[in-house]
């Protein structure tokens, strides 16, 4: 993906300076053309879509654009404009100052210096009052990580990156996409090993990862490269933290291990449960979790336990289990269908809607994994899936319908009713 050159105009954005390259995402500073003057400064982020990229970085671009359209408060940045899939798809939005938690991270490893437990408190504390923030709208952000961690002058902590994330009432355009568990797998929680997204105490779990490292300068469960690794986390217990900071107070390492527990009925109930903790250590009573599962036979027989497939992930919090709003699925050909088809469609669509207030619409298509191969290499399947994407968006332009009442999707499989199926039960 090239870089756009500083003084490029835009949908009515004049480019500035580049502030990030990466291998998902260029960031540009942006001003209005017109030199208005803008509320706040501003970003432009431009995500990888290129001929070799595959369908999860569409689809995450889209899951970053719903949750933002939606996010209130002062710990996400404020969206201003979104680009349009067919031509260039980007995300405009307030460039809040500070350094990533990452940045800040590498500067206290490089000197070798210990993080304080005040500052470790300080930064768990701004965090989890982010997450708190996060959850009470709904939101479980699914790739809780440093690098996607602001730290602010103000001392606040702003969540970055939703391209991950997943909306309690809204259809998860990445479990029904892409099938597969997705996250960073250093900081991924156990249920989300086996599939299971949606539980806000995963982003404690998270939460945990990064205490630990900043407490030890060590990762708990280290950086696992294969499946297997993975899956380590569902009967690996890590080694205490004292056991690489000795001065580490037992209460700190009471919270950080609650934190790392494999079922998440185990972990705090809340993060603000978990922010009351790191703010009156006088009230975390001392389980002795770090001696609790270490010994080599007691991890055996965790190991034993996972291996069978035994693990059962903590049921959803009460309060997420109840699906509130109604989701009106609409199956879409994606070829060879006529305009009297697409009208017929969209007029069943339109009194299904009427028919349930409140209800969002999900519309859908099932392509088939090979239709990319039939074609020349400039239509690839990332450019095929746009298309597909754009069309329905496109088709659902009549229902005049907000940004939060319907969703599009573009699932691959082989088996058309399977796929639709599939879909519909995993959000039923």
């Amino acid at each position: 993906m090239k870089l756009m050159a500083p003084g490029t105009e835009l949908d009515g954005f004049r480019i500035g300076k580049c502030l990030h390259a990466g291998g998902m995402a260029h960031v540009y500073e942006v001003s209005y053309a017109d030199a208005r003057p803008s509320p706040f400064p501003m970003v432009m982020k431009v995500p990888r879509m290129t001929a070799g990229d595959g369908a999860e970085n569409i689809v995450s671009f889209e899951v970053e654009l719903q949750m933002l359209q939606v996010l209130q408060g002062a710990y996400v940045p404020r969206l201003v404009a979104s680009g349009d899939l067919l031509h260039l798809p980007y995300l405009v939005m307030e460039h809040i100052p500070g350094q990533s938690l990452q940045q800040w991270l590498d500067v206290q490893q490089a000197e070798r210096t210990p993080v304080r437990v005040e500052e470790l408190i300080r930064i768990g504390v701004a965090t989890a009052k982010a997450l708190q923030s996060l959850h009470a709208q709904n939101v479980c952000h699914l790739d809780l990580k440093p690098a996607n961690l602001l730290l602010c002058p103000d001392g606040r902590v702003v969540l970055l990156d939703f391209g991950l994330s997943c909306h309690a009432h809204y259809p998860d355009l990445l479990a029904e996409e892409l099938r597969k568990a997705v996250g960073s797998p250093t900081w991924m929680a156990p249920e989300q090993v086996v599939g299971v997204r949606g539980d806000p105490r995963s982003d404690i779990f998270a939460l945990g990862v990064i205490l630990y490292e900043l407490a030890t300068g060590e990762l708990p469960f280290g950086d696992p490269q294969t499946q297997g690794g993975l899956r380590q986390r569902l009967w690996m217990k890590p080694a205490p933290p004292q056991q690489h900071r000795p001065d580490l107070p037992d209460w700190l390492q009471e919270v950080i291990l609650r934190c790392l527990q494999a079922q998440a009925q185990d972990r705090y109930p809340s993060a603000a449960h978990l922010a009351f903790d790191l703010r009156h250590p006088e009230h975390v009573q001392v389980r002795g979790l770090a001696r609790q599962g270490v010994g080599w036979w007691a991890q055996l027989r965790r190991w034993l336990w996972a291996a069978g497939q035994h693990y059962q992930p903590s049921a959803l919090p009460a309060q997420l289990q109840i699906r509130e709003v109604p989701i009106v699925m609409v199956a879409m050909p994606h070829e060879d269908v006529s305009e009297a088809t697409l009208y017929s469609l969209r007029a069943a669509a339109q009194r299904s809607l009427g028919n349930r207030p409140g209800a969002r619409l999900a519309v859908i298509t099932v392509m088939s994994p090979n239709a990319s191969s039939s074609t020349d290499s400039a239509r690839s399947e990332t450019a095929l899936h746009r298309q597909q994407l754009a069309q329905l968006q496109r088709w659902a332009q009549p229902l005049d319908l907000s940004d939060h009442q319907a969703s599009f999707h573009v699932l691959e499989s082989g088996d058309v009713a399977t796929a639709l199926l599939r879909y519909a039960h995993g959000n039923a």
